[in-house]
């Protein structure tokens, strides 16, 4: 039976799971024990945030005729079994059991004899102690990361994934119009945050695994700024990131708006970081390396003696998503060794910083990219500032 709340069929859980197995083989490891809720969710169906502080697992060997298996605290059976597909549900209760124990029995049953075992250490959920408890009720069999191998599974989005895609995108949407609706001078930048939040939500909206990204006047030179007491003076910027997310993908808007005339010294650096995002998107294409679409953004400030004012990546990819992140392993940036292919998503954005002068701007969206170019999904990407007159 289908569970209640199941994002997807079992089938494509099962086509991503069997591209997994593929991939951890090639990779070396002998059997998988995921700890991302990410990859849970992905590979399992399993929706719930709450690996940060409850042990959880999706365990399975390599072989092609192996059954997953989940490991959960008790109280969150329920979770598991209306939204996952995997039939083998193991249970623990906190501070009674040893969850690293059943782990490794569990291991050992899906094939682990020698390893390596694949985990994703890069994720937030599996803190030092965790680690280091794994590790002792795994050895000797060794713990290897697995992060970069199964992000990479996640940058193609299938048909079923856009679809929730754009519908993400349209919560983001309403989110963007809220905020031209209501940004005014004599609002706090809370008050604003609300009627954004407000309108994702209503709109049908899943929660978002970052806080609202919103600053304005003297504090716009804030990269990862979140709403403050702050009243919104007449003439203030008022940048904003925010997403949209549907079945826990996410669809993120990033624009700067002015609440009224801004100043001369406010437009320009807006006009240049709209050159910078336009520089960047004109240079996207199959194939290309992420370092040289980033490079491209930069020209524009060079010009101007300000790319050390681009303190930010050009871009990421994006998809599914809990808290605290919502980046994918794609990263669309100088120093990084990938490529740009059709069926991947990722959010784009030009920022610059002016800490000494109390400004900063940023502009950019989600995009999807196709085999003729850049689809976006939520923006308003490249456009001229928008002035709201009060």
């Amino acid at each position: 039976m289908r569970p209640a709340f199941a994002a997807f069929e079992e089938t494509e859980h099962r086509a991503r799971l069997a591209a997994a197995r593929r991939a951890l083989r090639a990779a070396g490891f002998e059997v998988a024990v995921l700890v991302a809720p990410e990859h849970l969710y992905y590979l399992g169906g399993y929706d719930s945030w709450v690996g940060v502080n409850s042990p959880q697992a999706l365990i399975f060997g390599l072989d092609d005729g192996d059954e997953p298996a989940l490991v959960v605290r008790n109280v969150d059976l329920a979770l598991a079994t209306e939204t996952s597909w995997v039939g083998d549900i193991r249970t623990y209760h906190l501070h009674a059991d040893d969850p690293a124990a059943l782990i490794a029995r569990v291991a050992a049953e899906k094939g682990l004899k020698h390893g390596p075992v694949a985990v994703e250490t890069q994720s937030y959920v599996l803190t030092h102690d965790l680690a280091e408890a794994y590790g002792r009720a795994l050895s000797p069999a060794p713990l290897k990361d697995a992060t970069g191998v199964l992000g990479r599974l996640r940058w193609l989005k299938s048909p079923a994934e856009m679809a929730a895609l754009r519908r993400a995108a349209g919560h983001a949407e309403a989110g963007l119009q809220a905020a031209r609706r209501h940004v005014k001078p004599g609002m706090t930048e809370i008050a604003l945050a609300a009627e954004i939040e407000a309108a994702m939500r209503r709109a049908g909206s899943e929660f978002w695994a970052i806080p609202t990204e919103l600053t304005s006047g003297t504090r716009s030179a804030g990269g990862h700024g979140t709403p403050r007491e702050r009243v919104i003076e007449p003439g203030d910027l008022v940048h904003m990131e925010f997403a949209g997310v549907e079945r826990r993908y996410h669809a993120v808007a990033i624009s700067t708006m002015a609440a009224g005339r801004p100043s001369a010294e406010a437009a320009e650096l807006y006009d240049l970081t709209r050159a910078s995002l336009a520089a960047g998107m004109a240079a996207i294409r199959p194939g290309i390396p992420v370092a040289d679409v980033e490079e491209a953004s930069l020209e524009p400030l060079r010009r101007e003696g300000l790319e050390g004012a681009a303190m930010m990546r050009f871009g990421y990819g994006i998809g599914i998503a809990y808290p605290p992140i919502w980046l994918e392993t794609l990263q669309i940036s100088r120093g990084i060794d990938q490529r740009l292919e059709p069926g991947m998503v990722f959010v784009l954005h030009a920022c610059l910083a002016l800490p000494e002068r109390h400004l900063g701007t940023i502009q950019g969206g989600t995009w999807a990219m196709t085999e003729t170019g850049l689809d976006l999904l939520v923006g308003p990407g490249d456009v001229a500032l928008e002035i709201i007159d009060a």
